[in-house]
Formats: structure tokens, C-alpha cells, sequence
């Protein structure tokens, strides 16, 4: 056997043999994972309410800074990703999956010293994220304007 015949011989042994997923316990994970993580955020925002005297309304941003604060903490003792490779996208929840992928480019390049290392290479993954984020509130804003105008 030659070339292309021997590679498409080898690719059908391969396919053959490869694992394949557990779509349906996959999902129910990171249903579990990110069901309980969004119900920490309400946990931790009632508290907020009741113990502090927030307004439901303004107990968004403290309790959004708790869960970044936790997702971090999570990551520097290695929970955070034990969780994520069992859960997978379960802890890509918005806040602490960003927060996640933030500590843990700082932790990986924490080496090369805090600004090159830390302060260079902490954005590069959530970078994207940060521009897309930007972006797609000032189209909504607009949107919101121009409907606000029409009306």
C-alpha cells in the first residue's frame, strides 16, 4: 500500500476504534455543574439582600464580584479545574468560566514575572471575550436607542 490508499486504510482503523462520546451524561454534567453554580449566584445574592439590606436590583454587582472572587480562588487551589474536566461546559457559566480562564493564564505564566508574564499574557485567551463583549453592547445600545427614537 501507498500513500493516500495506506492513509484512508490507517484513518478507518482509527475511526474504528476511537471512543466515542457520552453525549447524553456529558450534558446532564454541565446541566448539574452549571445549574448549581447559577444557583450559588442566587444563594449568594439573596444573602446579600437579607443580611445586607441590597435592593434586589443592586445586589447584582456584589454578588457577581463574589462569584469572580470564588471562581479565582477555585482555580489557584486547582478545584476549579478538576470540576471543569468533570463538568465540562458546565462552569463556562459566563462569570466564572471568564474568571477561570483569566487565573489561569496569569497562574501559567506567573514564571515570567508579574508584568510580562501575569499582565501580558492574562488577557491574550479572554481578550477576545473582552472585544466581543464591547462590541455587542454598543450594538445593543444602539439598537436600544434607535427603538427608544421610534417610539
Amino acid at each position: 500500500m501507498k500513500g493516500k490508499k495506506r492513509d484512508q486504510f490507517y484513518a478507518k482503523i482509527a475511526d474504528k476504534h476511537r471512543p466515542r462520546p457520552k453525549v447524553l451524561a456529558n450534558c446532564v454534567k454541565a446541566f448539574l455543574v452549571g445549574g448549581s453554580i447559577c444557583m450559588l449566584g442566587q444563594a449568594i445574592s439573596m444573602m446579600y439582600v437579607r443580611w445586607f439590606g441590597f435592593e434586589p436590583q443592586k445586589a447584582g454587582e456584589p454578588t457577581t464580584a463574589t462569584l469572580i472572587f470564588l471562581s479565582c480562588l477555585l482555580t489557584g487551589l486547582g478545584v476549579f479545574d478538576r470540576i471543569g474536566q468533570w463538568a465540562g461546559a458546565g462552569t463556562a457559566v459566563p462569570v466564572t468560566g471568564f474568571a477561570n480562564s483569566i487565573a489561569s493564564a496569569a497562574l501559567e505564566h506567573k514564571s515570567e514575572g508579574w508584568v510580562l508574564g501575569v499582565g501580558g499574557n492574562m488577557f491574550k485567551l479572554a481578550g477576545s471575550v473582552i472585544v466581543f463583549g464591547t462590541v455587542a453592547a454598543f450594538v445593543v445600545g444602539v439598537i436600544h436607542t434607535l427603538l427608544g427614537m421610534i417610539r
